[in-house]
């Protein structure tokens, strides 16, 4: 029995450990293909629609995307074109401002110049008006004068006031005369 047990001993010895038996290799065959076929007909089939949901989720994000560019951009354009009508809008303003602004110099130059002219009249009217007051006060009293200084040098009251008042105003004119051909 030794022999035997010997014999045994090295029919197993002269086999490859790294090498399975054949009914190993079979039922491992079987247990793959039938988790195979778990994973193809379950398990895939979940992955695919997954896959495909997020393919479409991205797809659709990236649509969405593309048409908020494409707003972003409307927008944009309808920006810069409102900014530059502003802008426009600005500058006729501004000139119109300028416009009025020159009217408006203009018409208060205008009325300054009118009032001028008419506060120049008026003073020189009252300048004339005064002037005339001052001669006939200066005749009056000039002649007043004159009568009682001639009254003196005569000796004798000139009472005849129409014949004074007539001398004084021929020595008055006499006087305004020369001074008229010395100028």
């Amino acid at each position: 029995m030794l022999h035997a047990l010997v014999a045994a001993a090295e029919e197993e010895a002269t086999k490859n450990p790294l090498i399975p038996e054949l009914y190993d290799i079979f039922w491992s065959a079987v247990c793959f293909v039938i988790l195979l076929a778990l994973f193809w007909k379950i398990v895939l089939p979940k992955m695919q629609v997954m896959l495909d949901e997020r393919s479409a989720a991205i797809e659709g994000n990236i649509a969405k995307a593309d048409e908020a560019q494409r707003q972003a951009e409307a927008a944009l354009e309808q920006y810069t074109a409102q900014l530059a009508e502003a802008r426009q809008e600005a500058g006729r303003i501004r000139e119109s401002a300028r416009d009025d602004g020159k009217q408006i110099v203009a018409e208060a130059r205008t009325q300054a110049t009118v009032e001028a002219a008419r506060v120049t009249a008026g003073a020189q009217a009252q300048i004339e008006a005064e002037r005339q007051a001052a001669l006939v006060s200066l005749r009056t009293d000039v002649g007043t004068l004159a009568i009682d200084l001639a009254g003196n040098v005569i000796g004798e009251t000139l009472a005849d006031d129409a014949k004074a008042t007539a001398i004084v105003d021929r020595f008055l004119a006499e006087l305004e005369a020369s001074e008229k051909a010395t100028k």
